[in-house]
């Protein structure tokens, strides 16, 4: 091992004399930190904060009191209170309007309105959102087209390629989107996504060929194949399944029933394998299910399986689940 030469006199004498009162308490405007406040307004990405606050997700500094942070931190934090009548109730905005709620452009437009005009009132100018959009790639272009061609794509790339907020589409720029808070996405969620939201969406389209609505038959079929693409996610039959390789049969997860626990990597595949989300494939959406680094012990659920290799892409009958299960309580 080498040795590498440290003065230390020097460098608490530099300490001293640039933090007389000690180091400064944590802080940080990245949203990709744990200790982020929370607020859209002085962060590195504020569009970005702004949809995941719509959303209804909230940083751990924004829930952990005992958290060590810095003043400016907590004041910011205690700002986030004021944006939360814009905060969705699911976890799911819809982009176009369903079930009488805006689109999702105009909602995200009144909390960031709301997110500078709380902290100083008359700060919020037209040129501020100019200069949001011009930050993301959309200079002269709207909320909405930056919300359905370039939010999702940014989104995976900000967060390193383990999106929290999925934009779930029909493949039609004019169809069907939403962007749903995979934090709350539980089984009831994705049946109230399918049913609700998407069931509204679907009637507005029945009703539109009815009237020989222009396009309405194409939004129609493309809702309905997306309809089946998630029922198929909800109910969890190969290749639609969520396989977790450190659990045993009898823990595995029946039909779409995520443990946030085991990561966005593993529980975003039926969604990609049923390519329901805005990108489901490299580059754009970079998460893959190949044989990771490493053996597993002989003591893992799955060694014997695979010979001590460690494979994510494996698929699973939920009868089997059923029947280990069965078996395990004897």
């Amino acid at each position: 091992m080498k040795q590498v030469s440290f003065d230390l006199e020097h460098w608490q004498a530099v300490a001293a004399e640039r933090y007389p009162q000690g180091l400064p308490k944590p802080y940080s405007d990245n949203p990709t930190q744990w200790l982020f406040h929370g607020h859209p307004q002085p962060a590195t990405d504020p569009l970005q904060v702004a949809v995941a606050r719509l959303a209804g997700y909230r940083w751990p500094a924004e829930t952990d009191k005992a958290m060590e942070l810095a003043d400016e931190a907590r004041t910011w934090i205690a700002r986030c209170e004021q944006l939360a009548e814009h905060t969705d109730d699911d976890g799911i905005v819809c982009l176009p309007s369903v079930r009488g709620e805006a689109p999702a452009h105009d909602r995200l437009l009144k909390l960031l309105i709301a997110a500078w005009e709380t902290v100083q009132p008359g700060s919020w100018k037209p040129s501020v959102l100019d200069k949001l959009l011009a930050d993301v790639d959309c200079a002269g272009k709207g909320l909405d087209v930056w919300l359905r061609d370039k939010f999702f794509e940014q989104h995976a790339k900000r967060f390193h390629h383990r999106p929290f907020i999925w934009h779930v589409w029909d493949g039609l720029k004019d169809g069907f989107a939403a962007l749903v808070n995979y934090h709350q996405l539980d089984a009831k969620n994705l049946e109230r996504l399918i049913h609700t939201y998407l069931g509204d969406w679907i009637r507005q389209q029945e009703e539109g060929v009815r009237n020989g609505v222009d396009g309405a038959q194409n939004r129609l079929s493309a809702a309905q194949d997306l309809k089946r693409r998630l029922e198929l996610i909800l109910e969890g039959e190969p290749p639609y399944d969520i396989f977790v390789r450190w659990k045993p049969l009898a823990d595995q997860p029946i039909g779409w029933t995520p443990d946030l626990n085991d990561g966005v990597r593993l529980n975003i595949r039926p969604f990609m394998t049923a390519e329901v989300l805005r990108h489901n494939r490299k580059p754009k959406l970079n998460i893959a299910w190949e044989k990771d680094r490493g053996k597993d012990v002989e003591s893992a659920p799955w060694f014997k399986k695979f010979g001590g290799d460690r494979i994510n892409d494996h698929h699973l009958m939920v009868a089997e689940k059923k029947a280990a299960r069965e078996t395990q309580r004897g």
